[in-house]
C-alpha cells in the first residue's frame, strides 16, 4: 500500500512540475532533501527543532533553526526562532535546504477551535532572517493537516510538500487523505502551490 501512495506521489509531484515547468541549468545546485530535520545550504548545517515553552494545556513550542559552525561553514554558531505553535500533541517539524537557501515546515495551531495548519519559511542560510513566509490551511475549523514532508525538486528550485490531513487544504484539487503541494522557485519567488490530494 505504501509504494502505491508513494508511486500516486511521484506522479503527481512529476504532472505538476511538467506542467510548471523546471528551470534549466539549475541542475548543479547542490540539493539536499532531509526526512527528518537537517540539511545543507552554502557548506552549513542546519537543524529544526521544537522547545516547551509552556507545559499547562495547551502547551506552546518554539520552533528554532540552528546554524552550526563548521570549517566548512562562513558564518558562525547561530539559532532563531521563526515560528511558533500551540499545536498537540507536539509539533512536527521538517526542513530541506540548497544553497538557495533554507525552507522550514511545521505544523501549528493558534488555540481554541483553530485547525492544525503548516507554516513554511524560507531562511536566509547568512543572516537567518526569515525571507518568506508561507503555509498550508484546512478549508474548515477544528481539523487538521497532519503533516509536510519538505523536498527540493530536480530542478533546485521547486519546493514540494507532502503529507497526510483529514480534509480538504485551500486550494487543492482532487480528493484523499494525502496530498502533495508544489511550489515553484520557491526560493526567489512568491507563487502560490499547485495543492493536489489523493
Amino acid at each position: 500500500m505504501s509504494s502505491f501512495k508513494s508511486v500516486v506521489s511521484l506522479c503527481a509531484v512529476a504532472g505538476l512540475m511538467a506542467c510548471g515547468g523546471g528551470v534549466e541549468g539549475q541542475g548543479e545546485l547542490s540539493t539536499q532533501k532531509s526526512a527528518l530535520v537537517t540539511g545543507t545550504s552554502q557548506g552549513c548545517t542546519f537543524t529544526v527543532s521544537f522547545v516547551q515553552r509552556a507545559p499547562f494545556p495547551p502547551p506552546s513550542y518554539d520552533i528554532k533553526l540552528t546554524r552550526e559552525a563548521s570549517a566548512t561553514c562562513p558564518w558562525p554558531a547561530s539559532t532563531v526562532t521563526v515560528g511558533l505553535s500551540n499545536a498537540n500533541p507536539p509539533t512536527m517539524v521538517s526542513l530541506a535546504a540548497n544553497d538557495l537557501g533554507v525552507a522550514v515546515g511545521y505544523t501549528y495551531r493558534t488555540g481554541g477551535p483553530s485547525p492544525l495548519a503548516v507554516a513554511i519559511k524560507h531562511v536566509a542560510p547568512d543572516t537567518m532572517a526569515i525571507v518568506r513566509s508561507t503555509g498550508l490551511t484546512p478549508i474548515s475549523l477544528g481539523t487538521y493537516i497532519w503533516s509536510a514532508d519538505l523536498a527540493i525538486g530536480p530542478d533546485g528550485t521547486t519546493l514540494i510538500a507532502t503529507g497526510t490531513k483529514n480534509v480538504p487544504i485551500s486550494g487543492e484539487t482532487g480528493s484523499g487523505d494525502h496530498y502533495v503541494a508544489v511550489f515553484p522557485n520557491f526560493f526567489t519567488s512568491t507563487l502560490a502551490p499547485t495543492i493536489v490530494a489523493y
